[in-house]
């Protein structure tokens, strides 16, 4: 757990995610001195000599929060569904770095035919425990191909199906001739916080995350 009583440590990711907490870590009265784009600092001082930033992968967030190393970070609702929550206090859904969680097949795929007479489909993803849950509600059976990137890929090499993948603009779909056959859930990033910290910290935590609050409505 992290020790030091009167300080708070804050775990986000780069690219998008980070872009776009900037406003409302701001809000806060946050402002981290480095841009992670341009750094190669993983652990980034702010305006306030009590607040640092730490650059994680997106999908280690919440480990990181989990097990005090960050007492407040920042992670997709599809991070945390694969990861479980498991020991995070997520107060707010802070609608940023929105896209949705879609199943996608080749274009001339029959899908809805392949699942009225029950085929067994070969599904890739990232997000298998969010796919699984997916298709057995569906009662649909299906083989998951966990894979880390390139998801696109996978139907045009044969290795499945269809895939179970974010999309945004659904651009990258189109260009490698993939459609959206479902829409599983909408996806945006969460505020998670340490629940030991919470208690421990309130008095600097709960002012952040009020105003961050506020920023969001």
């Amino acid at each position: 757990m992290n020790s030091i009583a009167t300080s708070i440590t804050i775990a986000l990711s780069k690219g998008r995610i980070f872009e776009e907490t900037l406003p409302l870590l701001a809000a806060a009265g946050i402002v981290p001195n480095e841009n992670p784009e341009k750094s190669r600092r993983l652990i980034i001082e702010t305006n306030r000599p009590d607040v640092r930033v730490v650059i994680v992968r997106a999908s280690d967030v919440p480990t990181y929060v989990q097990y005090g190393a960050a007492d407040l970070g920042i992670a997709g609702k599809d991070v945390l569904i694969e990861h479980g929550g498991t020991g995070l206090y997520q107060p707010l859904d802070l609608k940023i770095a929105q896209c949705r969680m879609c199943v996608a097949v080749p274009a001339g795929f029959d899908y809805a035919a392949a699942v009225r007479r029950g085929a067994r489909l070969r599904v890739a993803t990232k997000y298998i425990q969010t796919a699984r849950e997916h298709f057995a509600t569906k009662g649909v059976h299906v083989d998951l191909i966990k894979l880390y990137g390139s998801m696109e890929l996978a139907p045009l090499a044969g290795l499945a199906d269809a895939i179970v993948d974010l999309v945004s603009s659904g651009g990258t779909l189109k260009a490698n001739n993939l459609v959206e056959v479902e829409e599983i859930m909408a996806i945006s990033s969460r505020l998670v916080v340490n629940q030991a910290s919470l208690k421990m910290k309130r008095t600097l935590l709960q002012p952040v995350v009020d105003r961050i609050a506020g920023a969001v409505q």
